[in-house]
Formats: C-alpha cells, structure tokens, sequence
C-alpha cells in the first residue's frame, strides 16, 4: 500500500465502532487496487488547522450553529470541537507601508485598526470552544508555523483506560495549502470552511480514493538551481499529467537527500497541480528536521520507533504499488519563473524575456529607464512556500549582499517587500548579517504574513499607478508565493510571476521582466561596469556555509515561546462575553449568516426538477475561486463599495474581501467581483457585470440575481474546464449560493470547490465528454430546464429563443454517498443541524 493509505487505514481502524466507521470502510480500502474503482474512505483528522480570513467565518458558522441549537431546544454547548483547533491569523497583513525600517509596526497597528471585531471574535471563541488556540497576528504564516512547531507528525492520547496510546498527527486545513505539512510526513489537505466544521463536531469526511500516483525523484540540482525551480517543474509536469483530485506520494533515491524544508516547498503547491495531497513518508530528514526546529528529542526518538513499528517508515528497499509513475531526474530542472497568471504556466528563465516580448512589445532603451511596458512595479518575497526554505531565503539575502557591495540599487518605481513566514526567518537573517543588505534594496520586513502572495499587496505609489493607468502600461509584479491568478495581486499588474527569493531581488534589481540574463546586465557598479545575474549569484556552498552558522534549534526554540501569547494590542481587544455570539446589527465586519434561517428539521427532503431557469454567468476556461470571490481590494463603485458607503464606511477603509468575510451582505456582493472576469454573455467585456435577459439590461451580476429573486427565476452558472482551480475559499461557494444558483454546469471541476458547492446545496453537474457550452452554442439567450435531479443522470432541455428544445445529459458530481445526503439535506449545515435535533431527540427518549 502506498504510505497514505497505510495512514487512513490506521485512521479507520482506530474509530471502528464509533463515529459512522464500520468494519466494511477497513475491508473496502484494504482491498483497493491501483487500478480499481472509487472507494468512500471516512477519515476522522487529528486536528484543525484555519487561518483567519476562512477561519474567522468559519467560528461565525459554527456561532450560528448555537443559536439555531439554542432555538431548536438543543444545548449550544453542543456545538463545541470535538478535537483539536488552532487558529493562525495571517491573511489579514496589508503592505500599507513598505521600504522603510518601521514598516513591520505600521503595517501592524493598521492591521488592528482594521480588524478590531474580526480578532475580538477569535478571542470569544477561544474562551468559549474548547480545545482551541488561537495564534495572534504578527507570528508567522500558518502552514510554516505548522510544520516548525505545531505538527507533532506522532500524536498521543491517554485513553479512559489510562492506556496511552500514540498515532499519526493528521489534519485537514481551511486553506488549500495545507498539503505543505506532507513534506514532513504528516497526511493532512485542505478543504472548505464548512467542511472543517463537520470534522470539527465529530462527523466523518468522507475521502473519496481512487488513484494514487508515485513521483520517483532521483538525480541532484544542478548548481545554481533552485528547490522553487523544482516545484515549478513538478507543478507543470503533473497538472500535465492529470492528477485532479488524485493523491500523490513522493518515492525514490532523490528523497535520501532532499531535507525536509525542500519537501515542504514541494508539497506546498499541490493545489496547483490539483492533487488532495503531496506525500513525503516519514525517514531520517523528518527526524533530521524535527531537531532543528527545537522539537523535545523524546518527540523524535517516539517518531521513529512508531514509523518503524507500523510501517510508516520510508523503505527504498520496497516499493508501495501505484496507479501510476511519473518520474523525474532532478538533473534535468532549469532556473525558471512561473507566469503570467498561472502557476502552472511554467517558462525557463532563459525564454522569459523572448516570451514576454511576443505578448507585449518590448520598449526602447531609452524608455527602459523608465516605467514603461515590461516595468517590475511590485517585488515581494513572501508566502510561507518559499519562505519556509531557509536555502532559498538565504540565497535572497546573499544576492543583496553581493549587490549591494557592486553599487546596484533598485529602481524608484519597484515596491519592494519582504513578509517572512515566520519570525524565525527574520533571526537568522539578522544573525547572518543579510537583512542589513536586503534593507539596503528596500526589502525591509513588512510583516509577518501572507501578504502580497495572498493579494494585500497594498497601494503602489500614487505617480506609479497614475502612469500606470493614463499609458495603459502592462506592468508585472514578481513574487515568491505560490498563486499568481488574475487581478489577485495587484489589480495594476496584469502580469505577475512566481519565482525564488533570490530571482525576486534580480527582477527588483533589473525594474523589468524582459531583460535576457544571459546578455545584459541587472546594472552597473560604482566603476561603470556591468553587473551580470551570474556575477552576483551565490553558489550552493555560499549557502550551505551561511546556513550552518546561523541554523540550530535554540533559535527555533526562542522564535517560538510566546507563539500563543501575542502581543499588548491583542491583550488589549475586548472579548464579548457568552456561550451564545452577540452579534451586533450595526457591525460591517460579523453578520450572523442566514444559511439557517429558514431551517425546518422536519422538512422533507424532496429534490424537485428546476423549470425556466437563466444563465447568470457563463465563463470560460480554469476558472478560479479567485475570479469566483475575490481576496483583495474592494472596488469603489462596485455593490460591495455600495453597501459600504450606505453604512457610512470610508473609502479608505473598505478593508480587503477577505477580510470581510463574515459579513454575508459584503460578499454576496463581491462574488464574480473580480475585475478580469470575462462572462461570455457580454464578449469583450471584464469585470464583473452580466445581462439581464428578461429585461436586456447590462448590471452588475449581484444586481442582476436581484432582479431574477424578485421574479423567482431559478439561476444556473456555466463554464468551461478546470472550474474552480485554486483555493479552499468556500466562499466561492457560498457566494454562488446566496446569489441564487442552484447549480453549476462545467466541462470539469476542481477538487475542493466541487466540494464547497456541494456543502453549500448547490448541484455540480458535468457536460459529457466532448459536449460543452460552446459546442452547444449557447449564449444565454436560451431558458434551461433541470429534469431528474438526484438521479444518476440529470436532463439539461434547452429551450432555444427561436422555440426549438435540445436534451443534454448531465453527470452530477456527487461522488460519494456522503455527498449525495449532504446535497440533499441543502448543504452541510443543515445536515449537521438535523444530525444534532436527532441525536437530542435519542438522547430525551433515553
């Protein structure tokens, strides 16, 4: 069995007996094939892991969830965790202030400034669920604190027996990169909000596994090439493959070498090629990595005697058996960058500037010492998927240092930042003597959060955007994160590239995307000379060298003592009092959600058909949740804007989407906000507006799905292939739903939006192969019927405007029994409210 499996297997066998398990789960994924059907797998994770902007909404679910209990006679307590929560905030970081040394306390103050009720309620929740922590804003980016402190990759647990017993540490996270706790040998992924909260009350996710595909690494990194120019590679490589909702494990002699940071990176980036996981079994660099990071040796010393008792343990020698094998000899990986607007869109370093130039022309020599088409105007190292790699970062601060001893500067109109994914990183740069040169380039530390990898990027400077705009230039940002989708960085970059740390000081240092490396220079010293990307690249033993000075466990050790403690303004935050959350009617931040409103337990759960229902969007290609429910920047003009100002809230306050997420009237109005959306019943047009067809008129599309509620006109959204790629952002979902869709109609889904949608009760259905909005020639104009809905098959009939009808038949995407019920009882909430009413009823008769 591959090593996944053999974690789930433990999983199930361990709960057998309680909470939905039954022997049959255990004989059924004991005899799965590499080549076999679809198996339901319930897996009952260790723990949670949220961060702040799904988390945050998440708590407020779980909030309302007590009050419909408290109304429906059931105690509110009821609804507490049943296993271990922590709660990281770290998407809530805006680069307000970069470039100058106190940035890190100005971008935080502004930070508690705008998030005040958002981190009073994470404070409520804390005292009032138990088994939860929270860790304050200003610590470190979530999936790096995970794998540097919290996972534990051995749990133990003392049973009513007084046994105690020990187990593999699992989990599932409310962000999509979760997966990056595989690279120390810890099974854990990400899925939606809702979702979390069902594992969070005890109930079963229900796995759905079919393949497992092996990458057999072997060979080393040339020199000069980085672990971001690997997981760049092995990101275009396996969405090429095809491993959408696939899990992946890591095998081969390559792994002997490859430390545990590196991994990490690797598996960071799984929900790019759109696996569940990206596995790394357990070996000598886990334990390696364990003492580094300060874990207790007795920790260690339990990991390996576990993983070497129950199989866990990485074996060259045997090879676990796999659906299928890709392999890839680290020999061949060339520095490379990954863009424009998508992470898988992978292209050599060598080509960029030659590729560039096809879409864009490249500007004169004289106009390239000034903004200009091809012009770097945001420079961030950031995200926990490079920042995690101390061989990267070191490489960043070497590059500085090297330039800055030749006289190189960064040119005026690059915003340069540096938001470590922790504040372990920000030591040992200082001790290595590099955060004095990478301040002296302008990469000062910002914060300690995801930042522009998760689109607070913050304002350029005000000349750089007017000249942006009144020249309609095609400017780049450049990053070390791990997402670089449409308007998701920056709204003024249309191009934006995802690359190593020490790149993102290169491009800072160059101010532009389509300079060739290897003829022309980053600039020229104090003596006139040039200054080539070769002269100032460090070498592998530069690295190595720097990082045996200045690594150890005492510094991890002392990085995270108060990891939990936070600082004076967290203290400070008032925390609202009760089992019960006073919401407060006039806050623009926490709404309670109306997901229950109109809950009847004894309702039936009847599936009626959908007559004359109209398309709101129709959209193309990969379509992300970042398209669906934009992360960054509230547009002014926009129903979201609108509502804002209705309620008296500045402009200069708007805050982020994301940040707003508990506000249900914030983001109904934001879904399909983002500004390149491309709804193809309006060609030509971006943004997000859509045609009203009863009326003919051009909307925006929340005002738009008003219009159809008021005449009770069922929706429906349709697209292409890929939909949903990207993040674990239930609010894509949730959006859709509150706008009144009742299903989503596309060539392919991704995995964890496809998930989301069926949790919120709205219906995934697929096109046949080969059948598409395209080959069907719709645009909008047409009226669709849905009949047989909960069969195996749904009828799509189409009603054409000139009166002819066309039936299409129609795959639902509800892939497990689970999910069949959960669609059925409208969504996940009420399922697990019924759940609770029941198991109240059971418990009163007894």
């Amino acid at each position: 069995m591959p090593f996944c499996l053999r974690i789930l297997a433990e999983n199930v066998l361990r709960h057998i007996g309680h909470n939905d398990v039954s022997d049959a789960d255990l004989e059924r994924l004991a005899a799965w094939q590499p080549d076999g059907a679809l198996i339901e797998v319930p897996f009952h994770p260790a723990r949670v892991l949220m961060q702040d902007y799904t988390g945050i909404p998440a708590l407020v679910d779980l909030a309302a969830l007590r009050d419909a209990s408290s109304q429906l006679g059931v105690d509110p307590l009821a609804v507490n965790p049943q296993i271990p929560l922590d709660l990281v905030i770290d998407h809530s970081l805006i680069v307000d202030y970069a470039g100058r040394p106190d940035a890190v306390a100005l971008n935080l103050g502004r930070e508690y400034e705008r998030n005040a009720e958002r981190f009073s309620l994470a404070k409520w929740a804390q005292s009032n669920f138990q088994d939860m922590r929270v860790v304050p804003p200003g610590s470190g980016i979530l999936h790096q604190v995970n794998i540097e402190h919290i996972a534990s990759v051995v749990r133990t647990k003392k049973l009513d027996s007084g046994v105690t017993i020990a187990y593999p540490d699992t989990m599932v996270g409310t962000d999509s990169h979760s997966t990056m706790v595989n690279g120390l040998g810890v099974l854990g992924w990400g899925v939606g909000g809702i979702e979390a909260e069902a594992a969070l009350l005890g109930l079963p996710l229900l796995v759905p596994v079919r393949r497992v595909i092996g990458v057999r690494l072997s060979g080393k990194l040339r020199e000069g090439v980085t672990t971001t120019d690997l997981v760049l590679t092995l990101t275009q490589k396996l969405r090429q493959f095809g491993v959408v909702d696939a899990f992946v494990e890591f095998c081969g002699p390559a792994l002997d070498d490859l430390s545990v940071s590196d991994r990490a990176t690797v598996a960071n980036m799984a929900p790019e090629f759109g696996s569940t996981c990206a596995f790394f079994p357990i070996d000598s660099q886990t334990l390696r990595y364990l003492s580094m990071t300060g874990r207790d040796p007795g920790q260690v010393a339990l990991v390996e005697e576990y993983a070497k008792a129950q199989g866990l343990w990485r074996d060259d020698a045997v090879t676990p058996s796999y659906s299928a094998e890709l392999a890839l000899d680290l020999a061949e990986v060339e520095p490379c960058v990954a863009g424009p607007r998508r992470p898988h869109d992978r292209v050599a370093l060598a080509q960029l500037f030659s590729t560039f130039e096809a879409a864009v022309p490249r500007a004169s020599a004289a106009t390239r010492a000034a903004l200009s088409h091809g012009s770097v105007v945001l420079a961030a190292i950031t995200s926990c998927t490079n920042t995690s790699n101390p061989s990267v970062m070191l490489a960043a601060g070497l590059v500085a240092e090297k330039a800055m001893a030749r006289g190189l500067r960064v040119p005026p109109w690059v915003k340069t930042s540096l938001t470590p994914g922790s504040r372990v990183v920000a030591d040992y740069l200082k001790q290595a003597g590099l955060q004095r040169s990478l301040d002296g380039l302008g990469f000062h530390v910002a914060g300690y959060g995801c930042a522009t990898c998760g689109g607070n990027s913050g304002n350029l400077s005000p000349d750089v955007e007017r000249a942006i705009q009144e020249q309609d230039l095609t400017v780049c940002a450049v990053l070390s994160g791990n997402r670089n989708f449409e308007a998701r960085i920056h709204p003024l970059a249309k191009a934006n590239y995802l690359m190593s740390p020490p790149l993102v000081v290169a491009f800072a240092l160059a101010g532009r995307i389509d300079l060739d490396f290897s003829a022309e220079p980053l600039g020229h010293d104090n003596q006139g000379a040039p200054v080539f990307l070769r002269d100032i690249w460090p070498s592998s033993q530069d690295i190595a060298s720097v990082a045996e000075k200045v690594l150890s466990a005492p510094l991890f050790v002392s990085g995270y003592a108060d990891l939990f403690k936070g600082d004076g303004q967290w203290s400070a935050l008032d925390v609202p009092q009760g089992v019960q959350f006073p919401w407060q009617p006039e806050s623009t931040y926490i709404r309670r959600p109306p997901y229950l409103d109109a809950f009847d337990p004894g309702a039936a759960l009847a599936t009626p058909d959908v007559q004359q229902a109209r398309v709101l969007v129709m959209l193309g290609d990969a379509v992300t949740t970042d398209h669906i429910s934009p992360v960054g920047a509230i547009a002014a003009a926009s129903p979201a804007a609108r509502y804002l100002e209705e309620r008296g809230v500045r402009r200069i306050d708007f805050n982020a989407y994301g940040s707003r997420r508990s506000n249900h009237e914030v983001m109904v109005r934001g879904t399909f906000a983002n500004i390149r959306l491309r709804n193809e019943l309006l060609p030509g047009s971006e943004g997000g507006v859509t045609r009203h067809f009863d009326s003919g008129d051009i909307m925006p599309i929340f005002d738009a799905a008003q219009r159809y509620a008021a005449t009770g006109t069922p929706l429906v959204i349709i697209a292409g292939k890929d939909y949903g790629a990207g993040s674990s952002r239930d609010w894509a979902a949730k959006g859709t739903r509150l706008l009144g869709a009742c299903a989503v109609i596309a060539q392919s889904f991704e995995r964890i939006h496809r998930s989301n949608l069926v949790n919120m009760g709205v219906l995934p259905l697929q096109f046949p192969e080969g059948v598409s909005r395209e080959s069907l020639g719709l645009d909008g104009s047409e009226t669709l019927d849905l009949v047989d809905i909960g069969a195996p098959i749904v009828t799509l009939r189409i009603h054409r405007q000139g009166g002819g009808v066309e039936a299409v038949p129609l795959h639902p995407r509800l892939d497990t029994a689970n999910e069949r019920s959960v669609w059925r009882h409208g969504g996940m909430m009420p399922f697990v409210m019924r759940r609770m009413v029941s198991a109240a009823a059971v418990e009163a008769v007894q």
